[in-house]
């Protein structure tokens, strides 16, 4: 028996406000970076540094990661839809790849144009003080963007506004090598202009190459850590009712988990206890785990995992229902018949209704010797009216 419990991460109202809240902080974002980036590169241009006219184009590739966020956030949070039915989260994880690829195409063209620089290095100007100021209202600026940024990603749970914001504070990071490299170059050492323009140029990689590793990692689906798996599998175990827990299986989407686990349930229990049984470990599971969106469950009678698995050869309800019809059509008596499926056998429960009390003996000798030939034939047991189930 299998059952899916889904939660709705996001409500419609919930969704058209997190767009909005989603579009206002990057469009803020957008015009700081259009900003930063011209005065960095016309300063670093007009007064003789390197160092920020990389830092410029850095805040350049922020405007375009902005761009990207908002063309990927409103498809990426529309409700899930017939193609889509686990929702279009994916979307918003392919953006962060293309975002990271990005970024380190771009660090990877700023490295080696400024290790040829400082490998052969030019008879270049001292840096002027107006790239000191430059330097310090981008700190200011981009550290500003960048907790206010991170502060709403937190808030609407999207890695894609949480990377951009981080790659706001590899801006803020780079300005500060920008600084103390400019200080260090207007004391005589040029070269450091060129080593911090090679130095930003690698974050700007490192930040690229995280973000495209998460995402690459979340679409191939990869699982849950190891220490949050065992975990759920402790809760399942705990629950009343749960005999073992097996075939538990993660995802993530975003920031939603999607989960299928099979659970090991009394084999004599109905069908809607075993479901009931599975409801609770659902909800033991998300109070754990708020993350939890997705939760298929398996109800298993054994452990197929450690047993031979029941094949659907066996026969069904209908069949074994006329082996014992042409035995209990003799007797003035209802029955009612309980099936159990196990070990790739099949175990029988008779319930007699019978006015004159226990059936002769040679009743419950004529089953058994109907049954007792089948190979698929497990036990038979008879309870009789009056008779504690």
């Amino acid at each position: 028996m299998s059952a899916t419990q889904t939660k709705s991460s996001h409500s419609g109202g919930n969704q058209k406000s997190e767009l909005r809240i989603a579009a206002k902080v990057t469009v803020i974002g957008m015009m700081l970076d259009a900003v930063l980036g011209v005065i960095k590169c016309a300063g670093g241009l007009l007064f003789h540094s390197q160092a920020l006219v990389v830092d410029g184009i850095h805040s350049f590739t922020d405007v375009a990661s902005d761009l990207v966020v908002l063309a990927v956030m409103k498809v990426s949070r529309q409700a899930p839809d017939q193609s889509h039915p686990y929702g279009h989260q994916r979307i918003e994880t392919m953006g962060t790849m293309l975002l990271g690829s990005l970024l380190i195409a771009v660090g990877g063209a700023l490295a080696w144009d400024n290790l040829q620089r400082l490998m052969a290095p030019s008879p270049d100007r001292l840096p002027e003080w107006p790239v000191l100021v430059a330097a310090i209202a981008s700190v200011i600026g981009k550290e500003w963007i960048f907790r206010y940024t991170r502060r709403v990603g937190e808030a609407i749970r999207s890695d894609l506004i949480l990377a951009n914001a981080w790659h706001s504070r590899t801006d803020a990071f780079s300005s500060i090598i920008v600084l103390l490299s400019t200080i260090g170059a207007m004391m005589g050492h040029i070269w450091l202009d060129a080593v911090a323009a090679v130095a930003i140029a690698f974050i700007i990689c490192r930040i690229g190459w995280r973000f495209t590793w998460d995402s690459v990692k979340e679409l191939v689906d990869t699982a849950m850590s190891h220490e949050d798996t065992e975990k759920l599998i402790h809760i399942a175990k705990q629950t009343e009712g749960i005999r073992g827990v097996h075939k538990l299986r993660s995802r993530l989407m975003g920031h939603d988990i999607l989960l299928d686990v099979h659970l090991l349930v009394k084999p004599e229990i109905s069908v809607s206890e075993g479901h009931q049984v599975g409801m609770q470990v659902v909800a033991a599971m998300r109070e754990a785990f708020p993350d939890l969106k997705d939760i298929n469950f398996h109800i298993d009678a054994e452990n197929d995992e450690l047993v031979q698995h029941t094949t659907a050869r066996l026969p069904s309800r209908q069949e074994i229902g006329d082996l014992i019809s042409v035995v209990s059509d003799e007797f003035p008596i209802k029955t009612h018949l309980r099936l159990h499926y196990l070990g790739n056998q099949v175990h029988l429960e008779l319930f007699v209704e019978h006015s004159a009390g226990k059936l002769p003996d040679s009743l419950e000798q004529q089953l058994r010797d109907q049954l007792e030939p089948r190979d698929w034939f497990g036990s038979l047991r008879i309870w009789y009216s009056g008779e504690a189930l």
